[in-house]
């Protein structure tokens, strides 16, 4: 079960379609990962200097770029946008592989200020509530 998979089967409409899906999704990915890996070993040097193309950025974009669509909420994109600033912000100072990790604490940062915004508004109603009994 991986996030390809897994996506394309939510996604369908019925539990049959999910499980053609999955099943279709993972078959692809296993034989174009087996074929594509292959290819790779055989002709990387033909590349050249892989760092001069820029792929290391590739994957996180494609990642941004299927996940854009499904942030619906203001929350969700205040996450993805703090996680975003965080991860490109520590890249420079922080070992390989710490920056994402810094990323996730963009949730719990997130939904921690809006609990606080929450609780402020409904203070003065409690207040107020308790004020006229």
């Amino acid at each position: 079960m991986i996030d390809e998979t897994t996506a394309v089967a939510l996604a369908q409409p019925s539990r049959r379609a999910a499980r053609i899906g999955f099943t279709v999704t993972g078959l692809t990915l296993y034989v174009l990962w087996n074929v594509t890996t292959l290819l790779g070993a055989l002709g990387a040097e033909a590349i050249g200097n892989t760092a001069a193309w820029g792929l290391d950025a590739a994957g996180p974009a494609v990642f941004l770029a299927l996940l854009a669509p499904m942030l619906t909420s203001a929350t969700e994109r205040a996450t993805a946008s703090l996680a975003v600033l965080l991860g490109l912000g520590l890249l420079p100072v922080l070992p390989a592989g710490v920056p994402v990790l810094a990323a996730a604490l963009a949730a719990p940062a997130v939904l921690w200020a809006r609990g606080r915004r929450a609780a402020r508004t409904t203070r003065p109603t409690a207040r107020r509530e308790k004020d006229s009994r």
